[in-house]
């Protein structure tokens, strides 16, 4: 069913070494296959968002933390982002967990997810190559925990579900 209205959806996202650039990148794909009018950004490159009725946010975990530029951009659009659809999700665990079951959004990220009322939270895979800086990451590295855990049907099929919400919305308006 392709929507009546035009509605607006902005992808943004939070991304140290590209992992979740490409997650937020195939959701704005998959949700333009779903004929869902919709931007890919960085959250650094978004002064406002009023120009969009949804608003999907995520940003990789880093020691179980959003980093601070994923943080800033709720707390600088948190009034705008309540009176949006807003979704969530997040990338990071660097083996299989994601794909094998569903991961509870960390603490500091569920609490956004309650203050925004989002309609849901998920957690993707991760990955993590040899290039990837920082110190953690070299720690990481040493423990093998080299590799890529993002499931990318599992991305799609989130973004497919929103896709439906939207359209369903849309429809009934």
């Amino acid at each position: 069913m392709t929507p009546t209205k035009s509605q607006r959806t902005l992808v943004a996202y939070s991304s140290k070494n590209g992992s979740t650039a490409e997650i937020a990148r195939l959701i704005g794909e998959t949700l333009h296959e779903q004929h869902i009018d919709v931007e890919v950004a960085p959250v650094s490159d978004v002064p406002s968002i009023a120009a969009y009725d949804t608003v999907i946010l995520g940003a990789g975990l880093y020691a179980g933390h959003w980093p601070g530029e994923a943080i800033r951009f709720v707390r600088h659009h948190r009034q705008a982002l309540t009176e949006q659809e807003v979704w969530l999700f997040s990338s990071g665990p660097l083996d299989g967990s994601a794909t094998e079951r569903t991961i509870p959004a960390v603490p500091s990220v569920a609490r956004i997810a309650a203050k925004l009322d989002a309609h849901g939270h998920v957690t993707f895979g991760g990955r993590l190559t040899d290039g990837t800086r920082g110190f953690i990451a070299r720690r990481l590295r040493k423990q093998g925990k080299v590799g890529d855990f993002r499931d990318r049907e599992q991305i799609r099929a989130w973004a497919r579900d929103i896709a439906s919400e939207l359209t369903t919305v849309i429809t009934q308006a």
